[in-house]
């Protein structure tokens, strides 16, 4: 580990009705890589954000390299060799990869309005085998998964020659085969002297990478500790400031026996194959399974967001007709997509507007006028039963944290009086605590008689909170586990397995037929 490279000390923001930084500081030393920690909201990406040059600090300074610096936006920031690579990736899906590395720094041909499409193609083929990527400048971006796609943004950031690298959320969409390989760059970048600053609500990935481990709560600095020696716990607990058994189950009382949806034979090019299971009334069903096993493709399927080929649904022992969100929504079937920002919220409209986005005809009064004052009395009930931290139901939702932002997602689907809520990765970028609150809401909803999907990667959430576990793999279910008999190896063993289950009248599943485990 180096010198010190940069230090913040005593940063202030504050937007219209939130304090986001009080007297913030963070420091940063050459050749290493610092977790920046804390729950949703406080303030670890706005502290990032004022490095980066996307927000100004209202106090405080910034010492980089030994001299106080002023970074009045992300040009400056990259001129100084800062760059940060955000959760929501900012690639140009209709550019080459070459492109988009040197968008703005294009080399110029003899002719200065014609690009010059060989030098740029070689420059970045070169900064690719730098890091060891084998991927073709000339490739669009669209045509890459989301992997490859975060590989290039770091690719472009470094780029600019950057000594100082921050990473928001890197893995929140990767696999383990792509965190390991995301992990072998930051430790080359990092052995070359590059500072990182890596931001994770994934508290079992930064023991593994990082040196050192800071906390901010409430948008102040909290400690520093040594990643080698501080516990999960102390971490938790200085987030927090207060006790949270992550660990612990959370499986509510035995839902009735009563079948809310059934599925039967469900079925969409390779992505379903046969897929048939029973939800039941106060029962929260868990999803589990690997990336690309078909699970969001059934939710999708469900709410009517994408057609069938063939197969079945029915709602309350009756068949339903389901084509289109609008109609699942008429069956009661409420979807929170794992993509809440795109899916899930209009983001430049208030809380109280996104409570009543999918009830807006019962708000509807004469002459067609919407009636402001129901939508309001509706939109503070749910902020007050959902406990949602905003200044007031006019706040613009993309200024809420995700926990928070999430919760209101839930508060529509309430408000339009669904009995069947889907969550797909209800917690997925959501700190620990905002996970606690989440967990002890779905277990609220099941005791009302509401009877939950729940889609996760995560298997000790799966196991946390599942009455039932539904495992698939490659389009097939491969597998259902009551909440006594699952475990993370057995819910495992069923996911990288092609075998078929089918329904059977006296034991429900068996397996049909068998091969060797996939490989993903």
């Amino acid at each position: 580990m180096g010198d010190v490279l940069l230090r913040m000390e005593g940063i202030d923001k504050s937007f219209p009705g939130v304090r986001a930084l009080d007297h913030a500081k963070f420091e940063l030393n050459a050749g290493e890589v610092h977790a920046l920690v804390g729950e949703n909201g406080a303030g670890k990406s706005t502290l990032m954000k004022i490095l980066a040059g996307i927000y100004a600090k209202d106090a405080g300074a910034i010492i980089y390299q030994g001299q106080e610096v002023d970074i009045p936006n992300p040009r400056a920031a990259q001129h100084l060799g800062i760059s940060m690579i955000h959760q929501e990736l900012n690639l140009m899906n209709h550019l080459t990869l070459a492109q988009n590395v040197f968008i703005g720094r294009e080399p110029r041909g003899k002719v200065r309005f014609m690009l010059d499409e060989k030098k740029i193609n070689a420059q970045t083929q070169e900064l690719f085998e730098s890091m060891h990527l084998r991927l073709d400048p000339r490739t669009k971006a669209v045509d890459l998964s989301v992997a490859k796609q975060q590989m290039v943004e770091i690719a472009k950031a470094l780029s600019f020659n950057s000594q100082v690298l921050i990473m928001d959320e890197p893995t929140a969409a990767l696999t383990d085969t792509e965190i390991e390989e995301l992990f072998r760059l930051i430790r080359q970048f990092r052995d070359k002297g590059v500072g990182i600053v890596y931001i994770s609500h994934r508290l079992e990935e930064l023991k593994q990478i990082s040196d050192r481990i800071t906390v901010m709560r409430d948008g102040k600095y909290v400690d520093t500790a040594d990643a080698a020696t501080v516990t999960i716990d102390r971490i938790i607990s200085m987030m927090v400031g207060r006790t949270i058994f992550e660990s612990s189950p959370e499986v509510p009382e035995h839902p009735s026996e009563e079948i809310v949806l059934e599925a039967r034979g469900l079925n969409r090019g390779a992505a379903i194959k046969d897929v048939s299971f029973t939800l039941k009334k106060g029962e929260i069903l868990g999803f589990a399974g690997l990336m690309g096993a078909g699970r969001t493709e059934v939710a999708r399927a469900l709410f009517g967001a994408d057609p069938l080929d063939s197969g079945e649904i029915y709602i309350n022992g009756v068949r339903a007709d389901i084509s289109s969100p609008r109609d699942a929504v008429r069956y009661g079937i409420g979807y929170l997509s794992e993509d809440r920002k795109r899916y899930g919220l209009a983001l430049g409209l208030d809380v109280e507007s996104n409570i009543a986005l999918a009830s807006f005809p019962q708000f509807i009064g004469f002459l067609g006028v919407v009636n402001d004052g129901k939508t309001e009395v509706v939109a503070e009930r749910y902020v007050d039963a959902l406990a949602i931290k905003t200044p007031s139901i006019g706040q613009r939702v993309r200024n809420l944290s995700g926990g928070n932002q999430q919760k209101v997602v839930i508060g529509k689907w309430l408000t339009a009086d669904t009995e069947v809520l889907i969550f797909d990765e209800p917690t997925r970028g959501i700190d620990v605590g905002a996970k606690s609150e989440i967990y002890k809401l779905l277990n609220e909803l099941a005791q009302q008689g509401k009877s939950i999907i729940m889609i996760s990667s995560e298997l000790p959430e799966i196991l946390r909170m599942s009455h039932r576990i539904v495992v698939m793999c490659e389009g097939r279910v491969t597998g259902e586990l009551t909440a006594a008999e699952a475990t993370q190896e057995g819910i495992m063993r069923l996911a990288t397995q092609r075998s078929v289950m089918v329904a059977t009248a006296d034991n429900g599943l068996a397996e049909a037929a068998a091969s060797e485990p996939s490989v993903e």
